[in-house]
C-alpha cells in the first residue's frame, strides 16, 4: 500500500504546483497567459483537493493510525500534509467566491501569500515523507536553519506561528475591504 501512496502523493504535489504558478503568473503578467491562468485555476484547485483527499486517506492506510501516531516524524508529516490541504482550501474558496476578481487588488497578494506558504508547507511535508522512507533530503538543513527539527514532534517555531496569524489577519482584512467596496458599488 505505501507503493499507491507514494505514487499518488504527486498529484496534489503537480496541482500545487501548477496551481500556484498559475497565481503567480495571474497576479504579475499580463497578456494571454496570464488571463488563462486566472481563467482556469480554479479548475486545478479543486483537482488538487481532490487528488489530495485521496493521497491522505491513502496515506492513513499505510500503517495503522496507532502505529503512525506514535512516530514524531509520521505525527510532523500528517500535521503538515493537513496544513497543505487547508492552504489550498483556502485558495480554493477565495478563488472560487471572488470569481473573476480574485486577482484585484488586495485579493491578488492574498492569493500569493497563501500560494507561496501552501508550496512551502507541501514541500516540508514531502521532506519529512523522504525521511519515513528513508530518502533525506538537503532541504530538511534548511528547515533547520529556520528552527524547525523534522524529527521533534509537533514543534513550530514561534516566527511561523507569528506568520499564520498574520496571514490570518491578512485574509480577514482583506475579506473586509473587499466585502465593504463590494457594498459601495
Amino acid at each position: 500500500m505505501s507503493g499507491i501512496h507514494h505514487m499518488l502523493v504527486h498529484f496534489p504535489l503537480g496541482f500545487w504546483t501548477l496551481a500556484s504558478l498559475m497565481i503567480l503568473v495571474g497576479s504579475f503578467s499580463n497578456g494571454r497567459l496570464a488571463e488563462i491562468s486566472r481563467e482556469a485555476v480554479l479548475p486545478v484547485l479543486v483537482l488538487s483537493l481532490l487528488a489530495a483527499a485521496i493521497t491522505i486517506a491513502s496515506g492513513f492506510l499505510v500503517w495503522p493510525v496507532e502505529a503512525a501516531l506514535s512516530s514524531p516524524l509520521a505525527r510532523n508529516h500528517i500535521l503538515t500534509a493537513l496544513w497543505s490541504l487547508g492552504v489550498f482550501v483556502m485558495l480554493t474558496i477565495l478563488v472560487w467566491r471572488a470569481g473573476s476578481n480574485a486577482f484585484d487588488g488586495v485579493r491578488r497578494l492574498v492569493l500569493v501569500v497563501l500560494a507561496l506558504t501552501g508550496m512551502s508547507i507541501f514541500a516540508t511535508t514531502g521532506t519529512i515523507g523522504g525521511h519515513l522512507v528513508g530518502a533525506t533530503t538537503e532541504f530538511s538543513e534548511v528547515l533547520k536553519l529556520f528552527g524547525w527539527d523534522v524529527y521533534n514532534t509537533f514543534y513550530v517555531p514561534i516566527w511561523v506561528v507569528a506568520l499564520l496569524v498574520l496571514i490570518g489577519l491578512m485574509c480577514a482584512v482583506a475579506g473586509l475591504l473587499s466585502r465593504r467596496s463590494n457594498s459601495t458599488t
